[in-house]
């Protein structure tokens, strides 16, 4: 849990970086910036803070060992030593434009910030902000003058949505620091955030626990019911709708009555646990088999899970609750199967 309620700016540079596949320049500042006026303090904090409201974090990682990694270096260096603060920003800055190859990667600002009483997990600690600022918007300037108004325009950053952004914190060095991320960009050429800038990893917490066996559940759903076990479609939904509800309503995971509660069928058991050997080894990672659950990514990985059935291109049927409200069935003097659904009242 993060909280930024007591937290201040020590330090803030900015940097102007481009993309180098298109020959755009980088632009470093000549000295940090200082910051007199406590209401544009508090705008900074608001554009570049307020974002980060999960409870997903990451690890520096690198292939060999971690002092490779040049942003976990270079932020070490910083939490070392606060003098090198303006030297590492410009480095940092070096490295974001080296990763910056992708044709569609946008130019802009780049703020590195180090912040002073973060909160972390209930303990006050300093941590590094990187910012990336790409996107302008028009903003429309009304100012009244002595008979009417002057009307006038000018583009600048909108602080309601951050594009990129990660807070380092000065906690759990020996495993790569604990960072926090925002990328609003989504596609998959901006990845390069994440993984060629940053090189993250997912923390081994509870919420990576919950979203990676949410994941694995849905994808188990996806790939093996319907055709290894001739399992229907909406009897497909009812095990996604299950495995949602039993997030909801347990605070701890337990693999074994997980399987009884959910999957049930001992065959089918099974292959559940076969196909989670796979899918670790596919994805390279570790799901564990108890856990405390972490609500919020459950919260997330609900919106995932679609309870759809889709009819041809006419129907689509939401399935949120009892299974034996809905039958299946078909019609052979039409050559069409059909669906029949139960209700008490309509609305």
């Amino acid at each position: 849990m993060i909280d930024f309620t007591n937290t201040t700016f020590t330090s803030i540079a900015i940097h102007d970086v481009g993309n180098k596949l298109r020959d755009e320049e980088i632009k470093f500042s000549k000295s940090v910036i200082e910051l007199s006026d406590i209401d544009l303090e508090t705008v900074l904090m608001k554009y570049l803070l307020t974002p980060f409201k999960g409870d997903e974090f990451f690890h520096f990682s690198h292939s060999t060992i971690i002092t490779q990694n040049e942003i976990y270096s270079f932020c070490k260096s910083i939490f070392d030593n606060a003098g090198t603060f303006f030297e590492n920003t410009k480095a940092i800055a070096r490295h974001l434009y080296e990763q910056s190859t992708h044709p569609k990667i946008k130019a802009g600002e780049l703020y590195v910030t180090l912040l002073h009483d973060c909160k972390i997990d209930g303990i006050f600690t300093d941590a590094i902000g990187i910012f990336k600022s790409e996107t302008k918007d028009t903003f429309l300037k009304v100012k009244p003058n002595k008979v009417n108004y002057d009307l006038n325009y000018e583009d600048g950053i909108n602080i309601n949505k951050l594009d990129k952004g990660c807070v380092i914190f000065n906690t759990e060095e020996e495993n790569g620091f604990k960072v926090a991320i925002v990328d609003s960009g989504g596609s998959s050429e901006a990845q390069y955030w994440k993984n060629d800038f940053l090189n993250l990893t997912p923390c081994e917490d509870d919420y990576n626990h919950t979203k990676n066996y949410l994941s694995f559940c849905k994808s188990f759903v996806s790939d093996k019911l319907g055709d290894d076990f001739q399992v229907e479609k909406a009897d497909q939904i009812k095990m996604l709708n299950d495995s949602i509800s039993y997030f909801k309503k347990n605070e701890k995971f337990n693999l074994d009555e997980f399987a009884e509660e959910v999957i049930s069928e001992p065959g089918m058991i099974g292959a559940f646990n076969d196909y989670k050997k796979s899918y670790q080894a596919d994805k390279e990672i570790q799901i564990a088999d108890d856990f405390d659950i972490s609500p919020s990514a459950v919260k997330k990985q609900a919106k995932t899970f679609k309870s759809i059935l889709k009819l041809d291109k006419n129907f689509h049927i939401y399935i949120h609750g009892d299974r034996e409200m809905i039958e299946k069935g078909f019609d052979p003097s039409l050559g069409l199967s059909f669906y029949k659904v139960y209700f008490k009242e309509e609305s």
